[in-house]
Order: structure tokens, then sequence, then C-alpha cells
């Protein structure tokens, strides 16, 4: 295995899942290369269902083995939503800031303001047909306003009380330690690196 594809059109998170695979040394491509590839309709009811699908499609189109996620942000005050709506909690065609704009209106000034993050992966092996997948969660409380620069999504409003400030407050390799997505991609690393190992790259 020479190389990985990423399902997804965001540059940051092929930056955030490179890094997550360097260990591989394969090389790490996404689906701006290639642009006659229309985007896959993510209407699963799960994330798994949406990684999967988009994981399983993409790989079949390219030939390559291909590494895709579903992420969503589930807040107990909200009944667990936005959930498997997260990417498009403001609308189809909105953006990160609208979104987070609606979280913050829809939580007000409630107290419980506890949340996790959730990240599904999938891997898909053409050459086999083989689908394995991966989870990771992590947990935290949605702020009062937006807080930091960096990241994407709602990391501006994440807070992970383990490191004493939101997702977009940490730089890309403090986020790799302990996020949702960083979670899920190091247990299918460990997957990766077997099948690398015993079929050579």
């Amino acid at each position: 295995m020479r190389e990985i594809l990423i399902g997804t059109h965001n540059r940051h998170k092929t930056e955030e899942i490179s890094r997550l695979l360097s260990p591989l040394g394969v090389r790490v491509r996404d689906l701006n290369e290639f642009p006659h590839i229309p985007p896959v309709e993510e209407d699963g009811k799960t994330l798994l269902e949406n990684s999967r699908k988009k994981a399983n499609t993409y790989g079949g189109l390219t030939g390559l083995p291909c590494l895709a996620d579903d992420t969503g942000l589930e807040v107990d005050a909200l009944d667990g939503a936005p959930g498997v709506h997260s990417a498009r909690y403001a609308g189809k065609q909105c953006s990160y800031a609208d979104n987070c704009a609606k979280l913050l209106k829809e939580l007000g000034k409630k107290t419980n303001r506890k949340a996790a993050f959730k990240t599904v992966i999938s891997f898909f092996e053409p050459a086999t047909g083989q689908t394995s997948t991966a989870e990771g969660i992590v947990e935290g409380k949605i702020t009062l306003g937006l807080k930091g620069k960096n990241g994407f999504g709602y990391d501006p409003v994440f807070f992970v009380p383990e490191a004493g400030r939101t997702l977009a407050e940490m730089t890309l390799e403090e986020k790799n330690k302990i996020s949702h997505r960083a979670r899920a991609v190091q247990k299918m690393l460990k997957l990766l690196e077997r099948k690398i190992s015993t079929r050579g790259k």
C-alpha cells in the first residue's frame, strides 16, 4: 500500500489526518485531486453509515484504499443534536460560523452545556472489498461564545476540560493528541500498520 485517499475536499481535515498517518510513510491524497468525482450524499442515519458510504464509494471510484470519516457533535441539552446533521446544522450551504451561531443560539443560557464530539472513520480496500471502522470520542462543554482562531467546524465553541481550552485554542499538534478524530485515526493506524507490515508497501 503506497497511497491512501482521504475521502474529503476539506483541506483542514486532510492536514489533520495526514499528520496522524505520517508513521505509515505512504502518500496521502484527497478528493481535490479528483475534481470529476461528485460529493457523496451523506444521507445515512448514523455516523457509521455515512463514513462507510464515503469510503466505499470514493475507494471504488478511484481504485485507491480510502479512509473517510463522519463526525458529529452531540449536545446533552439538545437531546444529542446536531449529531449526524452537524455539518449542515444551519442549512445545506452554511458556513462553520453559521453552525456555531445556531448552536449558541439554541443553547442560549442553558446551564447544562455538556457535549461530546464523536468521529467514526472507515477504511475501504478495493483490492479485497473489505471495510474496517474505528471510533473516537472526546467529551467537553459548549462555551458561551467563540474562543480561538485555529481548527475548523465547532472547534471555537468546544471546550475540553482536560486541556483547559477550546479545540480552536490549540495548535494542530496539541489537538491531534486528544481530539475525537485523532483518537479514531490512532485506532485505525494500528490496523493499517499491520496491513503494511504483512503485505509490504
